[in-house]
């Protein structure tokens, strides 16, 4: 007689997505040092109005918490093998991935600016 396969001890754990928080967050950290630096630097080398400097660092500082939470909640749950931590993880991902878009549209836009303000300087 054939038994049947119990499918109710199968782990839900992942170690791809344990290996991908890790690797993640060793990455933000390296990330967010990179970030802090080039704020001083444009604090020191470049007119920036110190209201800025301070809504950046404050974006910075809330972006480095929840990625903090985000990655804690997803390695807890992913080895506890609760769900709504891992959902609650994943959830957490949208904003983190909408600062750095904005960082990159910031950068971009800045980009373009420098080009036009040398091309205006350019003697003809």
């Amino acid at each position: 007689m054939a038994l049947k396969k119990d499918n109710s001890n199968k782990p839900f754990s992942s170690l791809s997505y344990q290996i991908f928080l890790v690797t993640g967050c060793w990455v933000f950290l390296l990330f967010t040092f990179v970030e802090a630096l080039l704020l001083i630097f444009k604090k020191i080398y470049f007119v920036y109005p110190t209201g800025n400097i301070m809504f950046e660092i404050a974006l910075l500082i809330f972006l480095f918490g929840i990625e903090s939470v985000r990655n804690f909640l997803g390695k807890k749950g992913n080895l506890t093998e609760r769900l709504l931590s891992v959902v609650i993880s994943l959830l957490l991902t949208i904003p983190v991935v909408l600062k750095i878009y904005v960082q990159i549209h910031v950068v971009s836009c800045s980009l373009s600016v420098k080009v036009f303000y040398n091309k205006a300087e350019e003697p003809e």
